[in-house]
């Protein structure tokens, strides 16, 4: 009886109990014996009661799980069931153009040359630091971007450029991913070129027909010539693809800053070798049919003011109006926007995007090309080549709207006559009083080397016009736009003959710099319209504090009324969301239209509008109407363009112009010699 009892994790001597009714002698009967001992009561587990946090854990995983089941569903399931239910609920889908296109008898033609833009092309590790074991080979920038969240200060260290030379830092090697795959994806599920190449397969493209020119889209465009040759693979490929398709020309794709880069790219191909790509001056007439530039910032984007200026744009400042503080707080040892900022000022290429021409193209004080004259009649786009000058009516009421100020420093000065504004010259205040004890911060800005008076004096000058900003900026970075000015110019040319226009600076602008003498190509300039677009912003001075960016967009200011163009801080105009239109349409609305200083043989240009339109339902993904600046990629109406001119068509063929807004009246106000 004592083995079962130890075995039953009692003791005797533990749990024995004196009873006085227990007689000595050990006359007790069989139940008295029994009551001797206690045995301790189990407890009863089924009866807790849970906790708050034990109903958490079960709620997420069950949500984790369902999660995992329905994904494991779609993975396994037919791709004809996904098709067959959203067919069920919004009727028969329309044939994406590729189908359409090769149902009517079109096949593949002239190879295509893909030239993706800022951000959207792969970058993966070929030498790293210490803290980047175990990343050689993989995707640094695209893709799953889980080494930002495993490592983020590592993670920004590899993906900076170093701030003297504008390269790799020592010790580091990042390089672009080659082939379709570069930019066919931006992340998981976010599509930039994978519609367009499905739809180019469709009628018969296939690799050997297509070309990704992949390029760091971080150096400046001279400087990946330099570090990686990627202007003379792009010609290299090229005068490949026409030698293997019997002497076809190409037609070429560029999107976004790849707009500006191919710029520089047909400059550099002319130019006399070691300067250029030695290729004479008839390359491109030999080599290239058509240029379908989609999005294109020929002439510069304001949200790139902002994002020099403060790392801010629309998005970015709302949300740091709806969680004050929390953007600018050290998490994870990550300084948010310090980091951010230190790192974007590192890439050269983005000073290509600061707006180009001035006061001229973008407006002064008191006059913008877009609000000399309010027209809000509605007029619908026409597929013919009868321009359209009506507009699509305005997005937001432009009444008292000078989009001319690029920045100004309280909504008074954005609305005040330019008679009655007295500015500080800031450009002669001097630097250096510390700002607070800037010596907690381990970031390098030079926001820490100006001083209280400085960024007074900023604040103080009221309002930046486009001729203003790039002094305001050499002001506020003189390091950075040092850099910047060296690679990149942003002026009117007087005299495109003058030798100093053969320097590379020039090439990406085409205000400063001609297009190639090559009469039968053509120009096609295809941007999404209907969309708020960033045109310029209302400022604060931030409350100091350690380690701070000393400017804000003001969130807390709005317009007059509920429809105004100002809201949260930012001024809208027409546009994809990222690029205006007068920077997308003037070139190819007047400054290239027939023979002119800067198109001298005459290269036909096209406008090509796509007017925006919401996706219809949830299942319809990002839209295949949507005007939006990456989206675009996806548009049908653009993708059918796209592949008729592949295929072999002109630009008459596919109706010439096909505008809805009013660039031709915009563009006519802008007094530009031509």
């Amino acid at each position: 009886m004592s083995f079962l009892r130890r075995r039953n994790g009692t003791d005797s001597s533990k749990t024995r109990v004196a009873d006085p009714n227990i007689k000595k002698d050990g006359a007790d009967d069989d139940d008295k014996k029994k009551d001797q001992y206690k045995i301790p009561q189990r407890r009863n587990y089924g009866s807790k009661k849970w906790s708050c946090w034990d109903n958490c854990c079960w709620f997420i995983g069950f949500i984790c799980s369902i999660w995992w089941f329905c994904l494991f569903l779609y993975n396994t399931m037919p791709d004809s069931i996904p098709q067959f239910v959203t067919m069920a609920i919004t009727g028969p889908l329309p044939d994406p153009p590729g189908v359409k296109l090769r149902k009517e008898g079109l096949t593949a033609n002239h190879p295509v040359v893909l030239v993706p833009g800022v951000v959207t092309g792969g970058l993966e590790l070929w030498e790293g630091r210490h803290c980047a074991e175990g990343l050689l080979g993989k995707r640094l920038w695209g893709g799953s971007f889980g080494e930002f969240y495993k490592r983020p200060l590592c993670w920004l260290e590899h993906i900076s450029l170093d701030n003297d030379t504008g390269f790799d830092p020592p010790g580091i090697r990042v390089r672009p991913v080659t082939g379709l795959v570069a930019a066919d994806y931006f992340a998981t599920g976010y599509f930039v070129w994978a519609v367009v190449i499905a739809n180019l397969a469709h009628i018969g493209y296939e690799e050997k027909s297509l070309y990704m020119a992949a390029y760091d889209w971080r150096l400046s465009f001279q400087n990946t010539e330099i570090r990686d040759q990627s202007l003379t693979r792009i010609k290299s490929n090229i005068e490949l693809l026409v030698a293997t398709h019997g002497g076809k020309k190409v037609v070429v794709l560029p999107h976004s800053m790849g707009v500006q880069y191919f710029l520089h790219f047909m400059k550099w191909v002319e130019t006399p070798a070691p300067r250029g790509g030695g290729g004479g001056p008839d390359w491109c007439a030999k080599h290239i049919k058509a240029i379908m530039n989609i999005g294109a910032p020929f002439l510069g984007s304001p949200k790139s003011i902002a994002l020099h200026f403060s790392i801010e744009v629309r998005d970015i400042a709302a949300l740091r109006a709806q969680a004050p503080g929390l953007l600018d707080k050290d998490v994870l040892g990550l300084q948010t926007f310090k980091h951010l900022m230190r790192m974007f000022r590192t890439w050269d290429a983005t000073f290509s995007m600061i707006p180009k021409g001035g006061e001229t193209i973008w407006g002064g004080l008191d006059w913008s090309p877009e609000t000399e004259t309010v027209n809000n009649s509605a007029k619908k786009g026409t597929d013919n080549s009868t321009r359209n000058t009506g507009g699509n009516g305005n997005i937001c009421d432009t009444k008292g709207v000078n989009y001319g100020r690029l920045i100004s420093f309280s909504k008074d000065w954005a609305e005040t006559h330019s008679s009655k504004i007295e500015r500080v010259d800031f450009k002669h205040v001097a630097k250096g009083d510390k700002l607070t004890n800037s010596s907690n911060c381990d970031i390098w800005l030079e926001y820490h080397e100006m001083g209280n008076r400085a960024i007074k004096a900023v604040a103080d000058h009221k309002v930046y016009t486009a001729g203003s900003i790039l002094d305001l900026l050499h002001y506020v970075a003189p390091k950075l736009m040092a850099r910047g000015a060296s690679h990149f110019s942003y002026g009117i040319a007087d005299d495109l003959d003058d030798p100093k226009y053969d320097q590379y600076k020039y090439w990406s602008n085409p205000l400063e710099t001609k297009l190639p003498n090559a009469p039968d190509m053509e120009i096609y300039s295809l941007y999404g319209v209907g969309l708020p677009t960033e045109r310029g912003y209302i400022y604060k001075v931030a409350p100091p504090s350690d380690c701070s960016i000393p400017f804000q967009i003001d969130t807390s200011v709005d317009g007059d009324s509920e429809d105004s163009c100002l809201k949260g801080g930012v001024f809208s105009g027409d546009g994809d969301e990222t690029v205006p239109i007068i920077s997308a349409g003037f070139m190819c609305a007047k400054g290239w239209r027939g023979k002119t200083r800067f198109n001298p043989s005459g290269i036909r240009t096209y406008n090509r509008e796509y007017k925006h339109a919401p996706p219809a339902n949830l299942l319809e993904g990002r839209g295949t109407q949507s005007g939006s600046h990456v989206d675009l990629l996806g548009n049908f109406a653009l993708i059918e363009d796209v592949l008729r001119v592949a295929a072999g068509a002109t630009g008459e063929d596919i109706g010439g112009d096909r505008v809805y807004s009013d660039i031709f009246k915009w563009s006519e106000r802008i007094n530009i010699k031509l």
